[in-house]
């Protein structure tokens, strides 16, 4: 007789599980035969209820933002996305009223990112919910393109805009800053939006693998992402506080309270992908990824040195803040 943990995989998981190495996760394990010339690259994140997301937050953007998250980290290295692993643990009290909305938003993003199910594991917890995706995908051998190879010159660029999910998340803690801001409600939706359902630049990936020199998600704060890139590259760069792109919603919250700009550019949870790009591929690449619709912007520029990264005003003075990036450590 099927165990509990049996009908549970098979009624809410099994259909994700399209790919024929899934084995219709009857098996202890998958296997993926990637074509021949081709590598691939494999990325995990954890969220975890109370840290990554509230517990009162919908099921399915839950599983969406777990999809996303490592989504967002292989379009930085370059990869499509070719499957995922899934891993549960549940606390007691949680049922079908959550487990069939969460199996239903990641079957969305598995349909649309063309990255199925492969396996995983279920449990439970005393302690808080966790979904943990393990996400593989592929790419041409030997391109994959990592935070190394920035050079001085280099373009520093950033997809999208920054800012907004951890704004998003200071607006669900705290209400009243849709007043204090001005928001409308459209705009107070957009940053919670952010927050809670990432946007990983999936169309651009091979954009980034072919003209990006070095590049990375930004998961953790742009100003801190970018120290990470340019510490293992060897070199340092320089940042212009007032072309970090931000929306419209990010941008009312920033004339309203100015040292917002902290929050803005080391909060995280943005989700973009900063990279270097050589001055004379900036144009091909500016280009081509507004044709794939993907907003890009450069932000400053690849400089000698082994500092910091220094983010400067207008007047040309380097702006301090308390904490680089977010760290759960």
């Amino acid at each position: 007789m099927p165990s509990g943990e049996d009908r549970l995989i098979a009624k809410y998981f099994k259909p994700l599980a399209t790919a024929p190495g899934a084995l219709g996760l009857t098996d202890d394990a998958a296997f993926y035969a990637p074509p021949e010339g081709y590598d691939l690259v494999l990325t995990a994140d954890a969220l975890v209820s109370g840290v990554h997301f509230f517990p009162d937050d919908p099921p399915e953007t839950v599983a969406r933002k777990a999809m996303r998250v490592n989504l967002s980290d292989l379009a930085a290295k370059g990869a499509q996305p070719a499957g995922c692993l899934l891993t549960l643990a549940l606390p007691a009290g949680i049922g079908e009223d959550w487990l069939c909305p969460f199996a239903s938003g990641l079957q969305s993003d598995c349909d649309l990112f063309d990255c199925p199910l492969y396996g995983g594991d279920t449990v439970r917890t005393d302690g808080p919910l966790v979904a943990s995706i393990t996400a593989f995908g592929m790419l041409p051998r030997g391109t994959m393109v990592k935070r190394t190879g920035a050079q001085p010159g280099d373009v520093v660029i950033v997809t999208g805009t920054i800012g907004d999910g951890a704004l998003g998340l200071a607006v669900l803690r705290d209400p009243d800053l849709i007043a204090r801001w001005s928001l409308s409600e459209e705009e107070a939706a957009h940053l919670v939006g952010r927050y809670r359902v990432p946007q990983p630049r999936t169309a651009i990936a091979g954009l980034v693998r072919t003209l990006a020199s070095a590049a990375m998600d930004v998961s953790d704060g742009l100003v801190g992402d970018l120290a990470k890139l340019c510490e293992v590259s060897g070199i340092s760069a320089r940042i212009d506080a007032a072309r970090i792109p931000l929306s419209a919603a990010a941008a009312k919250a920033l004339a309203a309270q100015s040292d917002r700009i902290e929050a803005i550019a080391t909060g995280g949870d943005d989700y973009e992908i900063v990279a270097s790009v050589p001055s004379a591929k900036w144009p091909a690449f500016r280009d081509q990824a507004r044709a794939a619709a993907v907003p890009v912007t450069a932000i400053g520029e690849i400089v000698e040195g082994r500092e910091s990264p220094q983010v400067v005003d207008a007047h040309g003075k380097a702006l301090v803040f308390a904490q680089g990036a977010f760290s759960h450590f």
